[in-house]
């Protein structure tokens, strides 16, 4: 009797053990690296980071972990949501000191040069085939030029503008997902809530991607208020070095908020779903969202 009453009481405690655990742990950030055997081999992964100036400090450690999350995942590409273009410090100092991150580089930015001669074209177009003949269309855009495309009523003017152009190629679009990548979000927020023609310009933007099934919208910038009710997800990348409010939107309404800053984002795309990370310097991962088909969630 004692022998069992032991062993009862050593089991009882485990339990206790173990449930403490449980509670102590649950709700805390999930380490992004020890989930490999979660990992598809038909799933197309890639990063997206929000450019500019940060501190060497912040810069390395930022780009450290990058590399470590590209390696580990085998990353197909870096979208960088930047103003900056080819100058943006944080792609320059990737390419040059980190060998996992010499990856191909995508920015939100039109070259001063084709500003200049009146020739503006989207940034880039990527489309990846993904498994069951499926594909992923990911299309950057300059969204201060797009948003001068539509202000200055030039859609029946120059034909190389960028809203031709992102015109031209959603339409002749035939992806399973389309994901369009653009600096600013499009959301009339803080001292442009009085601005009533980026309003109308976001508005007919906000139109154009229902229209054509786009099923995410990249930003680099982040504005916490209600978006328009559709079925587009709006996710950006959070600050730089400051922790700022941060959420993001599905079908209209935040399904995430919490302070956040100097991260990026992974994103895992196959046939049937879309799911993003946000992965802290720690490599740990803040929140999930899945975007399927016909309904999304956060965890």
């Amino acid at each position: 009797m004692e022998k069992t009453s032991c062993a009862c009481t050593l089991l009882i405690q485990l339990c206790l053990c173990c449930a403490l655990y449980i509670a102590l742990n649950l709700g805390q950030p999930q380490t992004l690296l020890n989930t490999n055997a979660t990992q598809q081999d038909n799933d197309i992964y890639f990063i997206s980071v929000n450019g500019g100036f940060r501190t060497i400090n912040q810069q390395l450690h930022l780009l450290n972990m990058m590399e470590k999350v590209a390696k580990a995942y085998k990353a197909s590409f870096v979208v960088c949501t930047s103003k900056l273009g080819g100058d943006d410090p944080l792609m320059q100092n990737a390419t040059l000191r980190f060998p996992s991150l010499r990856l191909p580089w995508y920015t939100t930015y039109t070259s001063r040069a084709a500003k200049s001669g009146g020739e503006q074209v989207g940034c880039f177009e990527q489309k990846i085939n993904l498994s069951n003949g499926k594909t992923l269309d990911v299309i950057g855009v300059d969204t201060q030029a797009l948003q001068d495309s539509i202000l200055s009523r030039s859609l029946n003017g120059n034909k190389n503008n960028q809203l031709h152009w992102l015109l031209r190629t959603l339409q002749a679009n035939s992806s399973n997902w389309r994901i369009v990548v653009g600096y600013q979000p499009l959301l009339i927020c803080g001292q442009n809530k009085e601005n009533t023609k980026k309003t109308k310009a976001f508005e007919y933007l906000h139109h154009l991607f229902t229209k054509f099934a786009v099923d995410v919208y990249l930003s680099g910038q982040d504005c916490t208020i209600q978006v328009p009710d559709n079925r587009v997800a709006y996710i950006g990348n959070p600050g730089l070095n400051e922790k700022k409010s941060y959420s993001v939107f599905l079908n209209g309404k935040s399904v995430f908020s919490r302070e956040l800053a100097n991260g990026f984002l992974l994103h895992q795309v196959s046939s049937t779903q879309i799911v993003t990370y946000y992965v802290s310097l720690a490599g740990e991962v803040a929140f999930k969202t899945v975007l399927q088909e016909k309904s999304t969630e956060v965890m």
